[in-house]
């Protein structure tokens, strides 16, 4: 009977999704139209830091209930799924666009913000400490990147109504766009947050480590808003929107999923990661950033080695369940 209920809410959570990322891009794309900023501001704030939502609600629940594992390994994996997984897809259904000033601007700061954690990471071979710390320090300087990336924000959106150049005709009114945003994020939210306790009631059920469970269905689900978003980005042809809110999120869960719980309540160690899990990590956020800056788009077959990578580290990952 409890599997039965479980499934029950995993469809459930999947319905609610689906048809809140639906409301959640034309909301925001309206949403945009009616600011007359970019699309790609709207990706990088609204839609990233809304996705973001049940990653930073499972960091704080994990860290109170001392699942210090869970926590790391939801932002590593998620950040690697967001980028193999999601824009791997995302190329296949549609070759994605991306501007010149994501290339130069935005990719990178995701990779500096990348490397700036894995750095923080290395006590041991940095400064000889006996064992791996992320620090209430380490955090603090994250949340400081953070603060940057918000003043980039915040010019990009005073550059936009400086030029004025969007003339797209909003698809509704303000109000109705902010309505239907709300209500997208809001299905998006509660949808993952089944699917996520759901599964994992599941697998903690059957014994699996809380290293697999976050880089396998902490992460899978709480990137079910980001997946569904951006499959229905693709799908419509916001390419802006969808690249805004894989990098948007990206930093987000760097920055603040990870920072903000540890900048409260004190430090924590990955020692139980593998190298390899924290290698994709910053070769996730490599990976993007030379395939969109060799011309300025990736295309299906692009897609497809992100997606044939993704399937090579996961691969290993589930053999580690197996072994």
């Amino acid at each position: 009977m409890d599997i039965i209920l479980q499934i029950t809410l995993l469809i459930v959570g999947f319905l609610l999704l689906i048809k809140g990322a639906d409301w959640l891009v034309d909301g925001a794309s309206s949403v945009a139209a009616n600011f007359k900023v970019s699309k790609l501001l709207i990706g990088l704030t609204i839609v990233a830091f809304g996705t973001g939502a049940p990653e930073l609600a499972v960091s704080f629940s994990s860290l109170i209930n001392g699942n210090t594992d869970i926590l790391l390994g939801n932002v590593i994996g998620s950040n690697i799924i967001n980028v193999l997984l999601l824009v791997g897809i995302a190329a296949v259904i549609r070759p994605i666009k991306i501007k010149k000033d994501t290339v130069s601007k935005e990719l990178p700061l995701l990779l500096l913000i990348s490397t700036a954690l894995i750095i923080l990471f290395l006590d041991v071979n940095l400064t000889g400490a006996i064992s791996n710390v992320f620090s209430r320090s380490d955090a603090l300087i994250c949340l400081l990147l953070f603060s940057i990336f918000l003043y980039y924000l915040i010019s990009l959106a005073q550059k936009d109504k400086k030029e004025a150049k969007i003339v797209e005709k909003p698809k509704y009114s303000l109000i109705k766009s902010f309505v239907f945003t709300g209500l997208g994020l809001a299905g998006v939210i509660a949808g993952s947050e089944l699917v996520v306790n759901s599964a994992s009631t599941i697998a903690t059920s059957i014994g699996i480590s809380e290293r697999i469970i976050s880089l396998t269905v902490i992460a899978f689900g709480t990137s079910l808003p980001e997946l569904i978003t951006t499959i229905t980005a693709a799908k419509k042809g916001e390419s802006d929107l969808l690249v805004g809110n894989i990098v948007g999120s990206n930093i987000f869960n760097i920055c603040v999923v990870l920072a903000l719980p540890i900048a409260i309540s004190g430090g924590i160690s990955p020692a139980s990661f593998e190298a390899i899990d924290l290698i994709m990590f910053i070769a996730s956020a490599l990976i993007i950033g030379i395939l969109a800056h060799r011309g300025h788009d990736i295309n299906r077959a692009e897609g497809i080695l992100m997606l044939i990578i993704f399937a090579i580290y996961y691969g290993y990952v589930f053999y580690g369940v197996l072994t």
